[in-house]
This record gives structure tokens, sequence and C-alpha cells, in this order.
């Protein structure tokens, strides 16, 4: 079992930047378990892929949108993953959701909302322009 509660949503001018946070609580399972994933959802929108991390921090992987403006990393000891947003845009707008999927073998990242077992309640990010 895990539990997610994100942090550092808020309201910023466009081109400016953000961090988010994202805390894990797990029982079972140490946190280096786990690929670690955001994604967000924009009114009217589907949720759409942000970026993942695999469970060494060694693979990475960034929707089209967000390449070169948003940096994903992880620091086990404090079992946190964060997303660091820069050259924040209006588009950027939305709730944004972390997730985890824990990994028996392998040391892959997921794309797709369906390979992650948890969420987070989500933290807003509003840009304004």
């Amino acid at each position: 079992q895990v539990q997610l509660v994100e942090s550092g949503g808020g309201l910023v001018q466009a081109g400016g930047s953000l961090r988010l946070s994202c805390a894990a609580s797990v029982r079972t399972f140490t946190f280096s378990s786990y690929a670690m994933g955001w994604f967000r959802q924009a009114p009217g929108k589907e949720r759409e892929f942000v970026a993942a991390i695999s469970r060494s921090g060694t693979n990475t992987y960034y929707g089209d949108s967000v390449k070169g403006r948003f940096t994903i990393s992880r620091d086990d000891a404090k079992n946190t993953v964060y997303l660091q947003m820069d050259s924040l845009k209006s588009e950027d707008t939305a709730n944004y959701y972390c997730a985890a999927d824990r990994q028996i073998f392998g040391d892959y990242v997921g794309t797709t909302q369906g390979v992650y077992e948890y969420w987070g309640q989500g933290t807003q990010v509003t840009v304004s322009s």
C-alpha cells in the first residue's frame, strides 16, 4: 500500500517556474520499489502523461508537450518525487497527479495510466498569461 500526497501547486505567471513534490507513505515495500509518474488533467480534457522516472532513477521519459521544460527527479531517502516545471505556459494549467507503479523486476518507466496502481489527490497549477 502506498499513499501519495502532492504539494507545490499554485498560481504562477507564464514563463515562471514551480516545483511539485509528491511524498509517499509506503508500508510493505520500499519507495525504491516503485517507478513514479506525473500526469495532469485540465478541465474538459482527458488526463495526460507528463513525466515518469524508473525505480533506480536512471530512466526518465517526458510527454512531448513538456520535453525540455520539465524535469522529474526522485529522492529515495525522503520517499519523494519531484517535478521541476520551468518556462510555464498557460496550456500547462491543470490538476497534476503523481502515481506509483510497483515493479518486482525491471527498471522501466510507464507512460500510460493503467500501469500505475496508486494515485495522489492532485495539486492545482494555474499559469496566467
